[in-house]
């Protein structure tokens, strides 16, 4: 005979029974026209009640929205949302209310039953019990950071993929000026493309003289013929407006990287310290201050900093067996950033990121070698920013020394076992 159990949530680290954590809370499920919202609060009877609406996406409409949330005192709100819709409603109400930022993926609603109504009303179910993790969520300054570091990260790559266009269109005209010069855009290459711009005829050596700038006057006779080939002016006009992009990208990007400095200068000597973690210039630095924030308060460890960011492995495990420990994070800005640093960072000779680089990339491959390194490196970022540390290079002999040391106790417990005494000479 099957025995009734009565409907209890359970605390799993006390065992008792999870009491109400928000008497009075509001889920929103946010999309790019609609909001549904589900208001949980406590009537004059001590009874709890629900109030469901929905509301548009105009700021006239979310006005409405922070007038119900007056209404009923609501202290915290919770927010599941897709892509950016959530940012006008955060916008308007983070100084209100506490938010609750949660991804769509960690409270999923029961299949069958999911609708935009039932959506909102499970928010609020969850959030009343506090059994929201919410996602997080940088101060206003920290934001307007963010999107100024990653537009410049878009125009840096706009402004590549430019440049290559520049490469393609010399192929195509049987012009291989790159074949001598180690940068296209040098003072030298950008002296010769402005030149065969505006040159109606063949360049001559003394046009290729004018040109060329340090060492590159000694092979002024090969630049001469690299310039050769079967420029037409289909290709003069696609070299002109070619260029004119990448200079206006250029420009864009001195003025964000002026814009970045200005508002971030009271940071100043934290991107300094940054600069100093091998694989790490000023722009990452500011890169890295826009994705964390200058305090990292919101995280507690440099555990919880990793796994945010996914650079350290996650968790997997069924029946006492282990799967994939492939990180869930699979997209994320940081951990961009962190992946470009680490591969500049094993480059410098006598470092210990290189060193532990290739011990590893050894039994573990390359890939996961390289995501090893964001690791150590992102820790190295929350000392430096959390504790106000400076950082200090180990050198490519410390994990030599430190391993020459377990071996040594290693060997005397060994001697021990044999009655023998081990002496250092």
């Amino acid at each position: 005979m099957a025995m009734k159990v009565p409907e209890k949530t359970l605390n799993k680290d006390s065992g008792k029974v999870l009491e109400v954590v928000h008497p009075i809370c509001c889920g929103l499920d946010i999309h790019k026209a609609v909001i549904s919202g589900c208001m949980v609060f406590v009537d004059g009877n001590g009874e709890t009640q629900t109030e469901i609406r929905e509301f548009g996406t105009f700021s006239d409409d979310l006005l409405e929205l922070w007038d119900w949330l007056l209404e009923y005192d609501c202290p915290v709100v919770a927010m599941e949302s897709t892509g950016i819709y959530w940012r006008p409603v955060h916008n308007l109400i983070e100084n209100l209310v506490v938010v609750i930022l949660v991804n769509a993926r960690h409270i999923k609603n029961v299949p069958g039953r999911k609708t935009d109504i039932e959506d909102c009303k499970w928010l609020a179910g969850l959030l009343r019990h506090g059994l929201l993790k919410g996602s997080f969520i940088p101060p206003k300054e920290v934001r307007d950071w963010r999107e100024l570091t990653r537009l410049r990260k878009k125009y840096t790559g706009s402004l590549g993929d430019y440049k290559r266009r520049v490469h393609k269109v010399f192929e195509t005209a049987n012009i291989k000026i790159d074949s001598v010069v180690s940068d296209l855009f040098g003072v030298t290459g950008r002296n010769l493309i402005k030149k065969i711009i505006d040159s109606e005829s063949h360049l001559t050596f003394d046009d290729i003289l004018k040109c060329a700038r340090g060492t590159l006057k000694g092979k002024a006779e090969e630049l001469l013929r690299s310039v050769r080939g079967l420029f037409r002016d289909h290709h003069r006009f696609l070299l002109r407006t070619l260029l004119s992009t990448i200079e206006d990208l250029e420009n864009k990007i001195l003025r964000l990287d002026k814009r970045i400095r200005s508002t971030m200068k009271p940071h100043h000597d934290l991107v300094k310290r940054l600069d100093d973690i091998p694989g790490i210039d000023l722009v990452t630095a500011y890169a890295i201050i826009a994705e964390i924030g200058p305090d990292l308060d919101t995280f507690q460890n440099s555990k919880a900093l990793c796994s945010w960011a996914g650079v350290c492995p996650g968790n997997n495990e069924s029946a006492g067996k282990r799967r994939s420990g492939k990180s869930p994070v699979h997209k994320h800005a940081l951990k961009t950033i962190l992946i470009e640093v680490a591969w500049a960072a094993i480059k410098k000779k006598g470092s210990y990121y290189k060193d532990k680089y290739y011990r590893l990339k050894s039994r573990r491959g390359s890939k996961k070698a390289i995501v090893a390194i964001a690791h150590r490196v992102l820790r190295a970022v929350f000392h430096i920013v959390k504790n106000g540390a400076s950082y200090k290079e180990l050198g490519d002999e410390y994990l030599e020394s430190k391993g020459n040391k377990k071996q040594l106790i290693t060997l005397q417990k060994m001697a021990e076992k044999l009655g023998f005494e081990l002496v250092s000479v």
